[in-house]
């Protein structure tokens, strides 16, 4: 009896993720408040690398079991979708982009140069997420094979 379905990657911990995305949304916020302090290249871009990583903790609090190459490619392309949006220019649109909320989730101008961050924030989201769950899988292969041995020695289960 298999605990573990070999082809689908275990979920992955909401809370765990709701703390990334804090620190993500946080760190991204102060990028933008502090830009000043921070070397020229650091604050230029690193709003839009962290805008990009969001998205992915996001992906992965909706699609927790998904594969983190699905969720890369899901992140990549909102953001990618988002920065196109930004072509269009309609008085809606543009009073939304207006205010503060809008602005920080919608973005002001089409810029090549984002589609970059977002694949470097894309990838440094990936990264994490994939450290996170090589640190994990030990302990559920451990937990796993506990159970197993818990399952044979039990009398009551037959």
């Amino acid at each position: 009896m298999r605990l573990v379905n070999e082809g689908h990657p275990a979920p992955r911990s909401r809370i765990l993720t709701a703390v990334l995305l804090a620190a993500t949304i946080a760190l991204g916020l102060t990028s933008r408040h502090y830009g000043e302090q921070l070397p020229p290249f650091i604050a230029a871009y690193a709003g839009d690398a962290l805008w990009a990583t969001m998205v992915y903790w996001l992906a992965s609090i909706a699609w927790p079991h998904a594969r983190t190459t699905t969720l890369a490619v899901i992140a990549y392309g909102v953001s990618f979708a988002v920065e196109l949006s930004q072509l269009y220019h309609a008085p809606w649109i543009d009073s939304i982009r207006a205010t503060r909320l809008g602005a920080l989730a919608l973005g002001h101008g089409f810029l090549w140069s984002d589609l970059v961050c977002y694949a470097v924030g894309v990838a440094l989201a990936s990264l994490i997420d994939l450290a996170l769950l090589s640190l994990a899988k030990p302990r559920r292969r451990k937990e796993n094979t506990e159970k197993m041995k818990d399952d044979r020695t039990n009398p009551e289960q037959f």
